[in-house]
């Protein structure tokens, strides 16, 4: 007999992964596959929600970022497949089981370090960069250096050239609706402009927005280039039209509190993302996140240029001490079911 209060098996329908978006690159030494994109997918036999959501992995990360926690823990796509939810799980190009090679993507940056992502994943509050915020960090799993080594091992470098990577996504992002039609997509921290930019590629197949922790705030400089076109690298359309980035024109914007920074919006009259019309979208931020400071940013930008967007504070939800990556910390079944209330209540 199981234990009480032990889940129930899951009865899975269908399971598998396919690639999309494989590009044919010649070379001296032959023609090369390049660009593609893993998706792994679990289909329930019980599947309740009306659209099946798309997990897609942050900056250096992969798709098992959301199979599983560092302490060995179900993930997040377990989680929303009890849920009742078809789940795609998703490598992006150059990461995890999309291989990388550089004639295929281009350059590549360093390997992620144990005192650099590994310190401000896991202990905010020591690093360099600390903010206000970082002290409230708690929710790690305990476990010491074994824990550490879980999360690093699986971390891969990026490619540099930032406007490409954007521009990917909203190829391979947009070949992955073509396949399995409507879809929410939930997306983490350097992800973030996936969802962006697959909203501008094909408007009528995105349902929904997640954006966990998106990269931003707009208009920030990053190690591999800046979002110049606003929250993303590469262009976005807008009404009235941007010939070119330098037609955005910015203004700083006062933060609503002291503990948070002033961010860069559009100087008015803002142009308007014109394809992200009637996408319902959350930016969700941790307490104890870097970006806690400067999630609201992105929102104030979004809102702007028109878009149905609000910022979800997971205090104000009663979930204390959260950081960066809160899909693989102690409380991250706790954090998805306030995602899961959110497209409940958004998700027609």
């Amino acid at each position: 007999m199981p234990e009480p209060g032990t889940p129930q098996p899951i009865t899975i329908a269908d399971q598998g992964f396919f690639w999309v978006g494989v590009e044919r690159h010649k070379q001296s030494y032959g023609t090369i596959p390049a660009g593609q994109m893993y998706v792994q997918y679990q289909i329930p036999a019980r599947q309740s929600a009306p659209y099946p959501i798309v997990l897609v992995h942050g900056g250096g990360g992969q798709g098992l970022d959301y199979l599983g926690t560092p302490d060995g823990r179900p993930g997040w796509a377990t989680w929303f497949l009890r849920q009742g939810y078809a789940v795609y799980v998703v490598d992006r190009p150059g990461h995890g089981r999309a291989p990388f090679h550089p004639d295929a993507l281009g350059k590549m940056g360093n390997p992620a370090t144990f005192e650099g992502l590994g310190d401000l994943f896991t202990r905010p509050e020591r690093t360099p960069q600390a903010y206000p915020q970082a002290k409230l960090h708690s929710q790690w799993p305990d476990g010491g250096e074994p824990i550490l080594d879980q999360l690093l091992a699986g971390m891969g470098p990026m490619q540099t050239d930032l406007p490409a990577v954007h521009r990917e996504m909203a190829r391979v992002g947009a070949a992955l609706l073509d396949r399995i039609g409507p879809a929410v997509l939930m997306t983490h921290s350097a992800g973030g402009p996936f969802g962006w930019m697959v909203a501008d590629a094909r408007p009528k197949l995105v349902k929904a927005i997640v954006a966990v922790e998106p990269f931003g705030p707009p208009f920030v400089d990053g190690p591999f280039g800046s979002l110049v076109w606003g929250p993303t690298a590469a262009p976005l359309t807008y009404d009235p039209p941007a010939a070119s980035a330098a037609d955005l024109k910015r203004e700083l914007r006062k933060a609503p509190h002291p503990d948070l920074k002033d961010c860069l919006v559009q100087a008015e009259p803002a142009r308007k993302l014109v394809n992200f019309r009637g996408i319902p979208i959350v930016v969700m931020v941790a307490e104890a996140s870097f970006l806690t400071p400067v999630s609201h940013g992105m929102v104030d930008f979004l809102k702007q240029a028109g878009a149905d967007a609000e910022l979800m504070r997971l205090e104000d939800h009663g979930i204390r001490g959260n950081g960066h990556a809160m899909m693989l910390e102690k409380n991250s079944d706790e954090c998805a079911a306030v995602l899961h209330q959110w497209i409940t209540k958004n998700v027609r």
